[in-house]
């Protein structure tokens, strides 16, 4: 699938811009759409920045005016939506964004893309492909036989998962009512290069190359499912691609850790990489108040991806956290200004303004 311009929204963010870089090697045209809020980093496209394929357009999917400028402008043949506010600790002290950005955000677009595609005769190979999240689903059980399939109600446990579950139905009835050619990806916890120094497993890794304490909530019991990003982008574009219309994937990396495990492996990794000089990072773990509302466990069943459209994750979540502690381990000038962005390193998700 080449010569298609894929208009992808989020592409400065950690997903996004791995979906614009990759997409760029297998002959995409990219045009990203990006309101470089405080997650969004121009550093993580510096490498494609002056591709002769990629087109950056600023702007937030809340104006929708600029949306339909900028629809009309590139003529995109498909839509990656990935914009979205993230981070599940951020949506307990501060809903609006979360609201407004990924609900409000998404009936933009898909009003956008709807007119666009309406306008057009409504081309068959259109598509607007919907990124989502596995926490719509709300929380699992211990019992490890139990996951999460493309037919598990919903059951959102926060402002974030609540949000995107909102998006989701949107997305869903667009193609109900108007026949909008959609496909959805609900994904389980993704990480790697160029992930933002707010979530979990840069927070272990960067604490601990700081001598700081490594925050773990409540007894570090609660279980995901860890998706290494390049493994989720080969199964975004090959859901893009050869997705069946209307269909749910659900993408998982069959890797569940309880977080104290995750942030024991992490500390073995940097205790071979680079000791410290006295003692072990995992002495570092400190046991902190939970946040509220906190899901027990993720878990996906990918069978329906791996069946229908023959993906499977490359890396397991050792060799990908390896591979991520190296990264971190090597590009300091990179995450190094991140740290002094509003709310990086303050424990956040107290429920509290």
């Amino acid at each position: 699938m080449t010569n298609i311009k894929l208009m992808v929204t989020g592409g400065a963010g950690f997903i996004g811009s791995v979906v614009v870089r990759e997409a760029l090697k297998c002959g995409y045209s990219i045009i990203n759409i990006d309101a470089l809020t405080y997650a969004a980093n121009k550093e993580n496209l510096s490498s494609v920045a002056s591709h002769e394929n990629y087109f950056f357009e600023q702007n937030d999917i809340r104006d929708r005016e600029k949306l339909t400028y900028i629809f009309d402008k590139h003529q995109p043949d498909a839509i990656m939506h990935l914009a979205a506010e993230s981070h599940v600790d951020r949506s307990i002290d501060g809903p609006t964004d979360f609201i407004e950005t990924n609900i409000v955000g998404t009936f933009n677009l898909l009003e956008v893309s709807r007119s666009y595609w309406e306008e057009r005769g409504r081309p068959d190979a259109f598509r607007f492909h919907h990124v989502s999240t596995d926490e719509v689903y709300g929380s699992l059980p211990a019992d490890p036989s139990v996951l999460f399939t493309e037919e598990t109600p919903y059951d959102p446990s926060s402002p974030y998962s609540a949000s995107k579950a909102g998006s989701d139905h949107l997305v869903r009835a667009w193609q109900e009512t108007y026949e909008l050619p959609v496909v959805i990806t609900n994904c389980s916890n993704n990480y790697g290069p160029f992930q933002f120094p707010e979530k979990l497993i840069p927070v272990i890794i960067l604490n601990a190359l700081a001598e700081k304490s490594i925050p773990i909530y409540g007894e570090g019991s609660n279980i995901r499912d860890w998706l290494f990003v390049y493994d989720h982008v080969s199964a975004l574009l090959r859901v893009l691609q050869d997705g069946e219309i209307g269909r749910t994937y659900n993408i998982g990396g069959n890797n569940e850790l309880t977080n104290v495990e995750l942030a024991k492996t992490l500390c073995g990794i940097l205790d071979r990489l680079r000791p410290r000089a006295n003692g072990q990072y995992e002495d570092l773990i400190k046991f902190v108040t939970d946040r509220p509302g906190h899901d027990a466990r993720y878990a996906i069943d990918a069978s329906r991806i791996k069946h229908e459209l023959g993906w499977e994750p490359s890396v397991t979540v050792e060799q990908g956290l390896e591979k991520t502690v190296i990264w971190y381990l090597e590009n300091e000038d990179w995450w190094r200004p991140l740290l002094e962005r509003k709310g990086v390193g303050v424990r956040l998700g107290g429920g509290k303004k």
